[in-house]
This record gives C-alpha cells, sequence and structure tokens, in this order.
C-alpha cells in the first residue's frame, strides 16, 4: 500500500521512546500532524515528550491505536504487537518507521543525510549544537540521546533537514537526500550484511539518491569512500575532508594540540587556505575528523564559520560516547558505546589521552555473529595500549545463542594479539577483580551497546 502523508491526521508511534522514533514524533507534529504513542516503559525520551505535550501511554494495549489514520513502528515492534494486531483488525494502515522518516525528508529542500559505520551520531549532533547556536536553522534528527535537546531532535524553521542515515538493512535507501555525507565504510552488522562488498553497495546505492545538482561529501581518510568518489565524479558535485594530507582533502585541519585531557584544538584548512582556530572540549582525533566533517556540512550550507567554531567549542559528547560516569577508590569510570574494533580503537585512544597511570578496559560484546567475525579474526589489536581487557559473557541482543562461539574464544583471539585479556563471566566477577587490582589513578572504560552501560554502575 502506497500511503501518502499528505492524507494523514493522526499518527500513532508503536515504541514512541525510542532513540528515533521519539524524533520522528517531534517532527511530525511540527509538520501538523496529530501524534501520539505508546512505549513498554518510561524513559528520558517518554518524558521529553511529555513535556512537549505529545501523549505517550505506558505499556502497549489494542486500543492505543483506535481512531488513528496511521500506524508507525519501530523495527523491534513485531507484527503479533497488540497494537498492530488491532490495527489490522481495524483497516488502519501501517508504516516501518524508516520508511516514515524517508516520507518525512521528501517534504523538504534540502536533505543532508549524514552516513557511515562509525561518527554519524557524533556529526549529526555536532551539527544541532551548530544550529542551535545560530550557525544554521536546521531541522535535525539524531538517533541518540542529545543532552541540550534533551533527546534526539531539533525543529527548526527553514526548508533543510539534516538526519543521521543508518546502513543497517539499508534503512537510509527510504531517505531522499541532496547531500550525502560518508564518514567510512566497514565491516559491520554482518548478521545482515554477506561482506563488506555488500555493505559497500549499500553505500553505492545511498550515493545514487543524490539528485542532479546535489552532492556527495566524502572522508578521503577511508579508502572505500575514496573508491566511492572516484565511481561518482562528475556525475554528482563532491567536497571531500580528512586528517591524511596525501589524498587532497578539501578541508583538513592543521597544527593540531591536544590538552591535558586529550581533547584537540586545530587550525581549519580549505583548499590550502586557513579558515581559523577550532578548540574542542572532546577528547581523541576520531572527534577531531568528526568536526571537520560537521563544519564542511556546516559552512557548504552557508554557516559564518566564527559560529561554527564557537558552538563546537562548547559540544560534549552524546551519552555513551567516552560518557563520565563517576569514581571509586580514586579510579575514575568512564562508558562508551564502542562495539566495533574501529570504534574501540577510537575509545581506547581517548582514554590514552585522558590523563592515566593505566588504563583497565571491560568489553561486553553484543552480539555471536560480531563475535565470531570481527573478535575471533584479526582485529584483537585495538585494545593495544590498555592494562587489562576484562570480558565477560556475550550479551544476546537480536541473537539466540547456538553455541558456535564463547567469550573465551574473544579472549583468545585478544590474547594473540596484545596479551592482555581476561575472561571474568559476570560483572560482579569484574568489580571484585577491579576492587583488588585497579588502583588510584587508573581510568576503567567500559565497551559494548548492550547494557554494558547499566552494568557499569555496579563498577562503581
Amino acid at each position: 500500500m502506497d500511503i501518502k502523508l499528505d492524507n494523514i491526521k493522526r499518527i500513532h508511534l508503536i515504541g514512541i521512546g525510542g532513540c528515533s522514533m521519539n524524533g520522528l514524533a517531534q517532527i511530525l507534529r511540527a509538520r501538523g500532524y496529530e501524534v501520539k504513542g505508546s512505549d513498554s516503559a518510561v524513559s528520558p525520551f517518554t518524558e521529553r515528550l511529555g513535556e512537549l505535550g505529545i501523549p505517550v501511554a505506558i505499556g502497549q494495549k489494542a486500543e492505543n491505536v483506535e481512531g488513528s489514520d496511521l500506524v508507525i513502528y519501530s523495527a523491534a515492534i513485531k507484527p503479533d504487537n497488540p497494537e498492530r494486531a488491532r490495527a489490522r483488525e481495524l483497516g488502519i494502515p501501517e508504516m516501518e518507521r524508516s520508511v516514515a522518516l524517508g516520507r518525512l525528508s521528501e517534504g523538504y529542500g534540502n536533505v543532508v543525510g549524514v552516513a557511515g559505520c562509525h561518527g554519524k551520531t557524533t556529526i549529526t549532533s555536532m551539527l544541532a549544537l551548530i544550529a542551535e547556536k545560530g550557525g544554521l536553522d536546521a531541522t535535525i534528527h539524531v538517533g541518540g540521546f542529545v543532552e541540550f535537546l534533551k533527546g534526539g531532535t531539533r525543529i527548526g524553521k527553514s526548508d533543510l533537514f539534516i538526519t543521521e542515515a543508518c546502513e543497517y538493512v539499508e534503512s537510509f535507501l527510504t531517505l531522499h537526500p541532496t547531500v550525502a555525507l560518508i564518514n567510512n565504510i566497514d565491516d559491520d552488522h554482518l548478521d545482515y550484511f554477506r561482506d563488506i562488498d555488500h555493505i559497500t553497495d549499500a553505500f553505492r546505492k545511498f550515493v545514487r539518491l543524490i539528485p542532479a545538482g546535489g552532492c556527495f561529501i566524502g572522508c578521503t581518510d577511508d579508502m572505500r569512500v575514496r573508491g566511492l568518489l572516484e565511481e561518482f565524479r562528475g556525475q554528482v558535485d563532491e567536497l571531500t575532508y580528512g586528517l591524511d594530507r596525501a589524498y587532497a582533502p578539501d578541508y583538513y585541519p592543521e597544527n593540531e594540540v591536544y590538552d591535558d585531557f586529550g581533547c584537540p584544538s586545530y587550525d581549519l584548512m580549505f583548499r590550502g587556505e586557513k579558515l581559523g582556530r577550532v578548540t574542542l572540549h572532546v577528547p581523541g582525533r576520531h572527534n577531531m575528523l568528526n568536526s571537520v566533517a560537521a563544519l564542511a556540512v556546516a559552512l557548504s550550507h552557508g554557516s559564518d564559520f566564527g559560529e561554527a567554531a564557537a558552538a563546537l567549542s562548547h559540544f560534549k559528547n552524546t551519552r555513551r560516547r567516552f560518557e563520565y560516569y563517576g569514581e571509586r577508590n580514586g579510579v575514575r569510570v568512564f562508558h562508551d558505546y564502542a562495539h566495533h574494533p574501529a570504534e574501540i580503537r577510537a575509545a581506547v585512544d581517548s582514554a590514552l589521552r585522558t590523563p592515566h597511570d593505566r588504563v583497565f578496559c571491560v568489553f561486553q560484546c553484543n552480539s555471536y555473529t560480531r563475535a565470531k567475525t570481527l573478535f575471533c579474526g584479526h582485529q584483537g589489536d585495538c585494545f593495544a595500549g590498555v592494562e587489562k581487557v576484562l570480558v565477560p559473557d556475550i550479551y544476546p541482543g537480536r541473537e539466540k545463542d547456538d553455541g558456535s562461539v564463547h567469550a573465551r574464544d574473544m579472549v583468545n583471539a585478544i590474547n594473540e594479539a596484545t596479551g592482555n585479556a581476561l575472561y571474568l563471566a559476570t560483572f560482579e566477577e569484574i568489580s571484585d577483580w577491579l576492587l583488588k587490582n585497579a588502583r588510584e589513578g587508573d581510568v576503567v572504560v567500559t565497551l559494548g551497546s548492550g547494557d554494558v552501560y547499566i552494568q557499569t554502575k555496579k563498577l562503581l
């Protein structure tokens, strides 16, 4: 069924408290629709929706959908959900979240899709702050909780829409971008993609969505992105950025300096011309690259450099991005959502640039597929420089344990590379181990996209 949003008045969102769904609800409301929704539990997202006057029912019941013209559901909501079942009984059309976001993007004249296997949430959040500080009057949709937004969405008044564009199950192909930014292409989500060629082809399809007169913004540090830039040269306008000068990016940093907390400052250059100084208060070289990407988007859409740079000086990490959780016995504890070797390398780099005596990592893998394809392969060196990597049992996530891989297998692979991993089944055991072995001045970083952020509290 081809559902046209312009024929709809009342929309019900199942799973409205999700990190993308809550933002979708806010944008729909701003576009004039009557919006309500439901979720299984209270969260910061549902609380924010309540503050904005969007009704949220806690608990999913069949009667919640009654009176709606359209039901939008997140990927986690299965067909046997009571609200979806009732919608079918009543003949209410249903639409999956990514499809709804794509339809919504059709209503804007300029749409920027921020894509990449790593960094897209941070880049989009940086653009949201630039917009909040007056650099852009854009509507922005972030796939995470952003403190200054009290959620993941900023509602603007211009015809510019900037959204995080997720490659998982190729959901970004529902969008209608006039500008596509690709930060990197890596071997992730191998529970869906066959291999890296399948992943690259998904990004190739994403670039093909750019219309004539649109722009492909690519990071030249990534060889697969460079390949796409070469492939589409002459078909769409191109703008590039990167840290490695060998690939001649349009935007790049010079004269980088790091403070005592590992936070960089640098001169932003554009094709050999110095635009000015940028100072960040988030750690790591990867965040410097993210900020160059955000500035490339902002400046190419008319933002003033001074306003954009001033905004970035106030940027703080989104939740679960090297987030400080607290201190116990003089040991500082941080958490990062990193769950892929490339992301872990970036988080470890941030930790090693933070004042410390020793750095300990706790890594909870949340996918049996990821454990087999990534961490039992040749990428165990992502923990290089860490005193000890503590690995608990694999968190099941979307998958079931078929017995083909265990956390001990990851530990063996890490030890082959760096010799610093230890298997401890539970977080209670990990907490006891750290209590005995970590001392004042050490740093602990917990990593993963499962419930490790909740379990981290046991370490405090």
